[in-house]
């Protein structure tokens, strides 16, 4: 099995269910949006929700895809960078009991963390304390890394920090990897738009976006976003949410649907597509089955609290996956 190689925030989720979406309001964090807020403001996240049940999952974005794909079987390794701390190492023991290789590096800053507000109509809203996630340096990027991997998929979240993407990706296409972005949130995208289109232009070779970012990059909607996106990319995916998605290769556009699902947290949904089509790319399956099977995994995801899923809904999955390949 061909073995994809995850570069990302390290990130702890805590999830807490809100009863109505007050109070976000009251912690002026816009509905949907991914904030990155400091030491300060998380905890006053933390304060603010102390009356609410949570739950606490390994997150990040690459991390959440790279988790999917070693649950369907292919070897995987993440890059990432926690504390000296519980949650750290609550991210770290969740890495290898899944069977992630982690190339995990330690800082004596508190580990990062996404407190993931959710609001009753499942949409989530993060105030992400970056933490030791955000001191992965460029410096931290070894050829060594890349030896044992096919794939390098990268969150889109680590634009803030150029020099480090860059290299990364310099890297892995030196070692003949295939490279993929998802990218992450539409503000990220807004604050960054030149530099993403000449790393996706330059290095890029698969970029997945929902409507929002793909707005954000390309000024456009619908098929003339995926247009544009796949200019310079082998591949282009446009998730469209309920729509499903849409994807473009070469002169070849494909649209798939959605699985029929009850939504409950939309946390990893994009993370959890990304993670079903990469694992199709990798079987040398057609397009419209990549599709499909990024479709099973986000429709799954979204039924539960969280990134990730527990065995009798991989088992599930893994039964719709046979199906779909027959």
């Amino acid at each position: 099995m061909s073995s994809v190689l995850g570069l990302g925030n390290a990130l702890v989720d805590i999830l807490a269910p809100l009863e109505n979406d007050q109070l976000l309001e009251e912690l002026n964090l816009p509905k949907g949006s991914m904030q990155l807020v400091d030491e300060l403001a998380a905890q006053k996240v933390q304060d603010a929700t102390s009356h609410i049940k949570k739950e606490l999952a390994s997150g990040g974005s690459a991390a959440n895809t790279i988790h999917g794909l070693a649950s369907l079987g292919v070897k995987t390794g993440f890059i990432g960078k926690i504390g000296k701390d519980e949650l750290g190492q609550v991210f770290k023991t969740d890495m290898t009991e899944h069977n992630i290789t982690p190339h995990l590096l330690e800082s004596e800053t508190k580990s990062g963390h996404a407190n993931a507000l959710i609001s009753p109509d499942s949409e989530r809203t993060f105030a992400t304390f970056l933490g030791a996630a955000v001191e992965l340096s460029q410096d931290d990027i070894v050829d060594e890394l890349f030896t044992n991997y096919k794939y390098f998929h990268v969150e889109g979240y680590l634009v803030q920090n150029k020099n480090l993407i860059e290299k990364a990706y310099k890297m892995a296409k030196a070692n003949g990897l295939t490279t993929s972005i998802d990218l992450a949130s539409y503000n990220v995208v807004e604050d960054n738009l030149d530099f993403l289109r000449n790393l996706i232009h330059n290095y890029v070779d698969i970029v997945f976006a929902n409507e929002e970012e793909a707005k954000a990059y390309t000024g456009k909607e619908g098929e003339d976003a995926l247009n544009i996106l796949a200019e310079g990319t082998e591949v282009a995916i446009l998730k469209l949410g309920k729509e499903g998605s849409m994807i473009k290769r070469e002169n070849e556009v494909v649209k798939v649907g959605i699985i029929p699902a009850k939504s409950v947290d939309t946390t990893g949904a994009g993370d959890l597509y990304a993670a079903g089509f990469l694992f199709g790319l990798i079987e040398n399956l057609p397009l419209d089955k990549c599709g499909k099977i990024g479709s099973i995994l986000s429709g799954h995801v979204i039924e539960v609290i969280g990134p990730k899923m527990n065995e009798s809904k991989w088992t599930l999955i893994q039964e719709m996956i046979k199906n779909e390949l027959n």
